[in-house]
């Protein structure tokens, strides 16, 4: 710091700490704290109000707040509770003047304490082993009326392995769809986990009593994290903005007709971005690997007639991935190296 000081003295303090890689800020609070210690002026101390409380008063003051009757209650609240019953010990300002000095301000309300709710973290490696689920409103033909469409995806393939649609949504018809879905897909017990989020119906004791019977393992997404369930929000959105998706739906017969041509089209003819622009129906029936070989026949052929347009690279196919997350776990980073930092003189 002294050869830094002494060169900032013919440079300037910006080219001095330039020429020392040295952060001027360290100069430049080290200056201030010298010159508060030097200084001439002695600090004064500002004298007591001669209308502040006197102890004996805070201590009163404090006993009331701190009671059993009022321990819990906001100042103001105790303000006014005192007054209605003819007492006056001090203002709400200064009632939260003395709770401030001796460190309990805050919410002295009880409060419920919410549960800490742990971050789902699922694989799927293969189909029919991870499956997420989700109910979604499609307006109906008059204002306020809706029907619930109920949707259960494989996340590895993408597939919409069942749907359904009803007036209403209720834990019964939950149950009895899950479990025609998974009967309809011949799901082994004890190899199926079902992930939804925390919906009235997912959470229902019906729906968990049926799943402990098929040895289904279930979980479910954190309150208000819509990221915990992206594969289903991601299909909703898909439909919704369709170009044919319409503003409102004359029936629910209207709805049945639109959501069959949907998922027809969604499971064997959408090309999806997160499975090599395949459709879902051949990665969850297993044909995606012969169509990558055929892709490659195809590029291989391009190649060989223009080697030149691809640049002397032959190019290859895009692979499923082998392995599909909801919520990966964070990779380790090695730790950042630590900076030296230069010491005051």
């Amino acid at each position: 710091m002294l050869a830094v000081n002494d060169l900032a003295t013919h440079v300037g303090v910006e080219a001095a700490c330039r020429a020392f890689a040295f952060n001027p800020g360290y100069v430049y609070r080290d200056r201030a704290r010298r010159r508060r210690g030097f200084s001439r002026h002695p600090v004064t101390v500002r004298p007591r109000p001669p209308l502040a409380f006197s102890i004996a008063e805070q201590n009163r003051l404090l006993g009331v707040l701190d009671s059993e009757r009022f321990a819990d209650t906001a100042p103001a609240a105790v303000y006014a509770t005192l007054l209605d019953e003819g007492q006056y010990y001090g203002s709400v300002r200064t009632m939260y003047r003395l709770l401030a000095t001796e460190g309990q301000v805050g919410d002295r309300r009880q409060q419920r304490r919410h549960p800490v709710y742990t971050k789902p973290e699922l694989l799927a490696v293969r189909p029919n082993e991870v499956w997420s689920w989700d109910i979604s409103k499609l307006k109906g033909p008059a204002k306020w009326t809706c029907f619930h469409l109920y949707v259960v995806m494989d996340i590895f393939s993408r597939y919409v392995v069942g749907w359904m649609i009803a007036h209403r949504e209720t834990a019964e018809l939950a149950e009895q769809f899950i479990a025609d879905t998974i009967a309809k897909q011949q799901i082994v017990p004890g190899t199926l986990t079902l992930h939804a989020d925390r919906g009235t119906s997912m959470r229902s004791k019906s729906v968990a009593q049926l799943l402990v019977d098929l040895d289904v393992t279930k979980t479910h997404s954190r309150p208000h994290v819509s990221d915990d369930n992206p594969y289903s929000e991601a299909q909703f959105k898909t439909l919704k903005y369709r170009p044919d998706f319409p503003a409102r739906f004359g029936s629910i017969e209207d709805a049945r007709v639109h959501c069959q041509e949907f998922f027809r089209w969604y499971n064997t003819e959408h090309r999806h971005s997160g499975i090599a622009l395949m459709p879902p129906d051949t990665v969850h029936y297993g044909r995606s690997t012969a169509l990558i070989a055929q892709r490659g026949v195809t590029l291989d052929a391009a190649f060989a007639a223009h080697p030149a347009r691809f640049k002397g690279i032959a190019p290859r196919p895009a692979t499923v991935p082998i392995a599909v997350w909801i919520n990966p776990p964070k990779k380790e980073t090695a730790p950042r190296a630590i900076t030296p930092h230069c010491s005051l003189n």
